[in-house]
């Protein structure tokens, strides 16, 4: 019996050409050294800016992507930034800082891989050590609380930035709430609707956000005819399991009150609810964080002090890319200006009210703070006149 072979056709696969700087030049009409210096960002003051908007669109608009196995042999940079945190990456509000740090890791053509230790040491430690073996160039050290920490000897060979809080030894840049102008600027809005009996809810835990709020709140008494009095402070946990609070309205009465954070806020709500006073008009109270789940959700909604967690983290990334590459703010794209960023920003700013956005500091600052506003609401109105 004869039979056929048949030969079953061989597909030609499609090769896809990669674009290239060239490409990207002769459609812009520039140089491709042109056009390396504004794709790297490194055209701040050497191309005009209306230019470079250009050939990024271009480059945009042709697929353009960056060989980075090449970059990476060329510059011995795997162009990766670790992320370690306490808890950040699974808090919402905080998240933020996570949103920050990527925005301004993919404008400078960074990729960000970021670990939880959920507070162990040991898993700290292993996760570390999976992040090094990806060849990170350098380290963002967050925490949830600003407070002072030992950097990890682990990291002690790289450039590290500590977000939302400080080296104890002092060796290590960071970036920072002002936490003394949140307290000032929290007491100074009570003390301007006429309150003058403050109390101060602080935390419980000997931590710098503690400390530095509860100084700002009381030099803004002191530079006041009332005074600072230390029977209106309280330092309590989140659920005053001691009912300090009760014994603190029972005793002083207060007519406004500051609080560490939000979720403290609730206890002068709760009080309030007790004695029959109304928030917002028999009570003033302003808390820190401005957390949608509370502040929103309070009645009245609370005016809160809005911590810039974005800004940290957008400021922290540029600032250890600075370190990395050895450059300042001279060499850096500005902020939030390049052509095609994310609009991370923007959404961001939904969910805040609107104009909220804090100056950034100088990259050429170690120790760095990020003023805070406060998120007016309707928690703090005029004393009655009796």
């Amino acid at each position: 019996m004869t039979g056929t072979l048949t030969v079953p056709r061989i597909r030609e696969r499609q090769v896809i050409r990669m674009v290239t700087m060239k490409d990207v030049a002769q459609e812009a009409g520039v140089s491709i050294a042109t056009v390396s210096r504004v794709l790297n960002g490194k055209d701040r003051g050497r191309i005009k800016p209306e230019i470079a908007r250009q050939i990024k669109r271009i480059a945009e608009d042709l697929g353009y992507r960056p060989n980075l196995v090449a970059r990476n042999l060329k510059t011995r940079s795997s162009r990766i930034l670790g992320f370690v945190s306490d808890e950040i990456a699974t808090t919402p509000f905080a998240g933020r800082i996570m949103l920050g740090a990527q925005d301004a890791a993919r404008e400078l053509g960074y990729i960000l891989l970021a670990v939880n230790t959920g507070n162990d040491p040991d898993l700290e430690r292993r996760q570390i050590g999976i992040v090094r073996q990806y060849g990170a160039d350098g380290f963002l050290y967050a925490m949830m609380y600003h407070r002072k920490v030992d950097v990890p000897e682990q990291l002690d060979d790289l450039p590290v930035v500590l977000v939302d809080a400080e080296d104890r030894a002092g060796a290590r840049p960071s970036i920072c709430p002002d936490e003394y102008g949140i307290g000032y600027t929290a007491t100074r809005r009570l003390l301007d609707a006429g309150c003058r009996r403050i109390a101060y809810f602080g935390a419980d835990v000997p931590i710098v956000a503690q400390s530095e709020r509860l100084a700002g709140y009381r030099a803004a008494l002191d530079e006041s005819p009332i005074g600072y009095d230390d029977r209106l402070v309280l330092a309590i946990d989140e659920h005053d399991v001691h009912g300090d609070v009760p014994r603190l309205f029972d005793e002083c009465r207060p007519d406004g009150v500051f609080c560490f954070n939000d979720v403290r806020a609730h206890l002068a709500y709760r009080e309030a609810n007790r004695l029959g006073l109304t928030v917002g008009r028999d009570l003033s109270v302003v808390g820190v964080d401005n957390q949608p789940f509370i502040a929103g959700i309070l009645s009245p909604a609370l005016t809160s002090v809005e911590l810039p967690h974005y800004e940290m983290g957008y400021w922290s990334v540029r600032k250890l890319i600075s370190l990395i590459e050895r450059t300042g703010d001279s060499a850096m794209p500005e902020p939030s200006a390049v052509e095609g960023a994310s609009s991370l920003l923007a959404d961001l700013n939904l969910m805040l009210p609107a104009g909220i956005h804090a100056p950034l500091p100088s990259l050429t600052q170690d120790q760095a703070q990020i003023s805070c506003v406060l998120v007016e609401k309707d928690s703090v109105a005029p004393v009655p006149q009796n």
